[in-house]
């Protein structure tokens, strides 16, 4: 009987607060909708209280009310994770209302809204980039302010993040084996973060993609590769002296001195087998050139007799007298 007495009472108060809510949503009366919105937000009901202040926006416009609603919709928009929205009401609010004792709280709730709408590091990261330059411009406007105390350490978070992301992009180019496309990418992370706790890892790629590129590139680059792989591997043991990336410089180094002179080797060997077809091609080139010079002779010496027979004629034609004149013998 206790239990069904209870049920009774709850059904009859969510019918209440379903009417009321009603009533509100229907009404013109501005104190009405105002009353039960702040109720609902009290209570913790976002969403019934974000349906009543959206309709109290023209209802408030340009009365003592409408910071207080402004100021709730942006909470109510973030306790509901409606964060970017939030983030704009917030950042909104510390504009139009500078002086409002709210001034303050509100521009940190703005960065701190951006910064929970930052995506994951392997979605796009403009959310991210807005929310560091939002919790930034809370410094700078907030430097002294208690709030401003883990700002530094929210923009470390959201700054590794585009960290990482940037290093897993540079990775995957190290695994389809793009490791020229590799060593560019992690380089440029090193000079996007300087201070980048992925150093390590970072470096450790290089050094595996300088040498991969060495180990197999087109002749022409071949020495410029192997020397600049070898750089970096006494780069890593003079910056991470005793550890075990340095251990791995030195075994890469070894193997990359190797390469080296077996590339002297096969260096010379190809330069002397360039240099014997470029004399075995300069000879040929020699010999068809006296080959075609010969030829041009006998070419020049045959028009030659062709044409002093073909003079001999000519005068002969014309030294020759014509024949005597022939007469008929009369009958």
């Amino acid at each position: 009987m206790k239990k069904y007495i209870l049920g009774l009472f709850a059904v009859a108060v969510v019918a209440s607060c379903v009417s009321k809510q009603e009533k509100a949503m229907k009404s013109a009366d501005k104190n009405l909708i105002l009353k039960t919105a702040n109720e609902n937000f009290a209570k913790k009901k976002w969403k019934n209280a974000l349906a009543l202040y959206d309709r109290l926006t023209n209802l408030v416009a340009g009365t003592d009310d409408f910071p207080n609603v402004a100021f709730n919709t942006a909470y109510a928009n973030y306790y509901d994770k409606n964060f970017r929205l939030a983030g704009n009401q917030f950042k909104n609010f510390s504009v139009n209302f500078p002086k409002d004792p709210r001034a303050e709280e509100a521009a940190y709730m703005a960065a701190l809204c951006y910064y929970e709408g930052s995506m994951d590091y392997n979605l796009d990261q403009s959310t991210t980039q807005s929310a560091i330059a939002q919790l930034q411009e809370f410094l700078n406007n907030y430097a002294n302010s208690e709030r401003a105390k883990n700002i530094n350490t929210l923009i470390d978070e959201l700054s590794y993040k585009l960290e990482f992301k940037a290093y897993e992009n540079a990775k995957q180019y190290y695994k389809m084996g793009e490791y020229k496309a590799a060593n560019v990418a992690f380089e440029n992370v090193l000079e996007d973060f300087p201070s980048t706790k992925l150093r390590p890892q970072i470096y450790d790629y290089i050094l595996k993609s300088r040498y991969e590129l060495a180990n197999k590139s087109v002749y022409d680059l071949k020495d410029e590769r192997i020397e600049s792989a070898l750089a970096f591997t006494k780069q890593v043991e003079k910056e991470m002296p005793n550890t075990d990336l340095a251990k791995t410089a030195i075994d890469l180094r070894e193997k990359l001195e190797k390469e080296k002179k077996d590339f002297v080797v096969v260096k010379k060997q190809t330069e002397a087998k360039i240099a014997a077809l470029t004399e075995r091609q300069k000879k040929l080139e020699a010999q068809n050139a006296e080959k075609t010079k010969t030829e041009q002779q006998m070419k020049d010496q045959v028009d030659a007799e062709k044409k002093a027979t073909q003079i001999r004629r000519d005068s002969a034609a014309i030294n020759t007298p014509p024949p005597a004149a022939t007469f008929k013998i009369q009958r």
